[in-house]
């Protein structure tokens, strides 16, 4: 397994921790949902879009130097060398990166606009945030995403 590779799994598994942390803290009733998703949101979509670099990286078959931060989209990739063809699940990542599921995963917010806060609560409204539902489906996607683009990788 390469470098990449791993780091994608990592990631995502990260994401699915903190997914299940979420989820038993929403069921357990004691914080307001609103004030879940400001907490768990931002570092879920950290996690699935590094999970997505990652993977990019992986299906290129190219490391990044240690210590850097993977692309968060195919336009942040390394440019490809002169006489090599881009590859077809690029150019797929490519289409749902502008409409798509990947899309909304890509171009959500996770931060809450500042609004009046509810007596004694320190957390501003988030209804605008993507809830549990949304992130688990994103790390879902994301999981069918990569055992399909790894089984086609693996044949080659």
């Amino acid at each position: 397994m390469n470098a990449a590779r791993a780091n994608a799994n990592q990631a995502l598994y990260l994401a699915k921790i903190l997914l299940g942390a979420w989820r038993r803290d929403s069921d357990a009733a004691e914080v307001a949902d609103a004030t879940l998703r400001q907490a768990y949101l931002p570092a879920v979509r950290t996690h699935l879009v590094q999970a997505y670099g990652w993977f990019l990286l992986e299906v290129r078959g190219e490391d990044f130097p240690a210590g850097t931060a993977p692309p968060a989209g195919v336009a942040e990739l390394p440019e490809i060398s002169a006489g090599r063809a881009v590859a077809g699940e690029l150019r797929e990542f490519q289409q749902l990166e502008q409409d798509g599921w990947l899309a909304a995963l890509l171009a959500a917010s996770t931060s809450a606009a500042s609004g009046p806060r509810a007596p004694g609560n320190l957390a501003s409204p988030a209804p605008e945030l993507p809830d549990h539902a949304q992130a688990s489906a994103w790390a879902d996607s994301l999981e069918d995403l990569f055992g399909r683009m790894r089984d086609s990788l693996d044949e080659f």
